[in-house]
């Protein structure tokens, strides 16, 4: 437990760039604290004292703003940056190396009882106000981009984006050739569950269609210069005759 709990503190130093000392961040981190609420509810509930552990989690939330469910199971080296708005369900399952942000939910869509939320596998990223909705895999280095809502499986490497949720990255079938390809690009950790190259591109792709609006302005004020010189040209033509 204590090995756990030293890797949830020691861990944020190497992904969040404003982080100091570990002082700072026992004081001062609310996705730290409720990792660390977490750790102990998920050892009462599973010791059978579920209602202590429910309501240590209801406090936990009122003071750190994020919502873990006791029965949540969570690996090492987890890691909410800002935390605010963050939901965990019961049934979900976590790996390690796992990185979430603020306004993440990783929920369920149906009532029943059983497995209901997702499985992620290890050193997944989950950008801000994205959303995992059923009892399905995300694999283990995926990336979920802010706001994206995912509702289907997300094999090893893929990165995931939009509503719904559609992979733009790393389609490979068999995973392997796909982690080589992240590792390859971007070997250094992703904020928000964005690699560099994709904000690359799409800057790209937006200087492209502003260049290209331009070029449609000025054929339509061209357009409309002949047609002013067309209408002169025949009032003078009438004017003559």
């Amino acid at each position: 437990m204590w090995q756990l709990i030293k890797e949830d503190v020691t861990c944020v130093f190497g992904r969040d760039p404003a982080s100091r000392n570990v002082f700072e961040l026992l004081t001062s981190y609310p996705g730290v604290h409720a990792i660390l609420f977490h750790r102990l509810n998920h050892w009462l509930w599973n010791k059978g004292l579920k209602w202590l552990a429910r309501f240590i989690a209801y406090f936990a939330r009122w003071i750190t703003a994020v919502e873990i469910h006791p029965g949540a199971t969570i690996g090492r080296r987890f890691f909410i940056d800002h935390g605010i708005g963050v939901v965990i369900g019961e049934t979900a399952q976590i790996g390690d190396d796992v990185t979430l942000y603020q306004g993440v939910t990783l929920g369920g869509r149906k009532e029943s009882a059983g497995k209901r939320h997702p499985t992620l596998g290890n050193n997944v990223i989950v950008g801000a106000g994205a959303k995992i909705l059923g009892p399905f895999r995300v694999g283990n280095n995926a990336r979920v981009g802010s706001n994206a809502v995912v509702l289907e499986e997300v094999p090893d490497g893929a990165t995931v984006v939009g509503i719904p949720g559609r992979i733009v990255a790393c389609r490979d079938a068999s995973g392997e050739d796909c982690r080589e390809q992240i590792q390859k690009q971007s070997p250094e950790f992703q904020s928000y569950g964005v690699e560099q190259d994709q904000i690359n591109a799409e800057h790209e792709d937006i200087a492209l269609l502003k260049q290209q609006i331009s070029e449609l302005q000025q054929e339509i004020e061209n357009i409309k210069k002949n047609q002013k010189l067309g209408e002169k040209s025949n009032r003078i033509e009438r004017t003559g005759t």
